[in-house]
């Protein structure tokens, strides 16, 4: 299973993005959010992040490979839980992915229907196996500064994700502790353990 490729974007077009990679140039699809990301990148030197997937109809004996790129693992992971979704799927989730991470991701932990709603062939009801399914998921990915972030971000999303679960079951908010646990983060306080970010969180407070 391929899950990276580097190599020169030659073209992108609305839905797949054509990476060089020495003699060889691969068609990978990409959802809206990260098209945008790339528009800047034409000609130059890309690392995406990628899933495979079979298109086609397995009785006809008619099965594609296929690649979806991303510009980075969570992004890859939020796109994966999506997918896992009942009546989602990849290619649903491919056409309907086209806003920020960050905002669909901040919609499902808010349990707002209506907002899901507006995005491409999601309806009503498989936004709300989308909620059922994934809120309790979400933090980190509501957390994210952008959808361009390095590999090694990771584990300080995981840290925030894990305080910002600490405040909720303390009896925050939803939206006030994602308030605090961003102004920690921008602070740019380098914060190792979740104790520590609390005890941070709540020096600001009283500061």
């Amino acid at each position: 299973m391929i899950t990276r490729i580097e190599g020169k974007l030659v073209s992108l077009s609305d839905t797949c993005a054509a990476i060089a990679v020495g003699a060889f140039h691969y068609e990978v699809y990409v959802p809206e959010f990260v098209r945008r990301q790339l528009q800047s990148w034409l000609e130059q030197d890309v690392t995406l992040r990628t899933i495979e997937y079979l298109e086609g109809n397995p009785q006809q004996g008619r099965l594609t490979p296929r690649m979806v790129g991303f510009m980075s693992d969570a992004e890859r992971e939020f796109f994966e839980l999506i997918c896992s979704v009942d009546g989602v799927g990849v290619r649903k989730a491919l056409r309907s992915m086209v806003r920020p991470v960050r905002e669909v991701a901040t919609a499902i932990e808010e349990q707002d229907i209506r907002q899901l709603s507006t995005l491409p062939g999601i309806g009503p009801a498989v936004a709300e196996r989308i909620v059922a399914k994934l809120r309790r998921r979400m933090a980190k990915f509501a957390l994210m500064v952008s959808t361009d972030v390095a590999d090694d971000a990771d584990v300080d999303r995981d840290l925030l994700g894990e305080a910002y679960e600490a405040l909720i079951s303390v009896g925050h908010s939803a939206s006030d502790a994602r308030a605090r646990i961003e102004a920690v983060r921008d602070s740019g306080r380098k914060l190792r353990t979740v104790d520590a970010v609390l005890t941070e969180i709540y020096r600001q407070e009283h500061s």
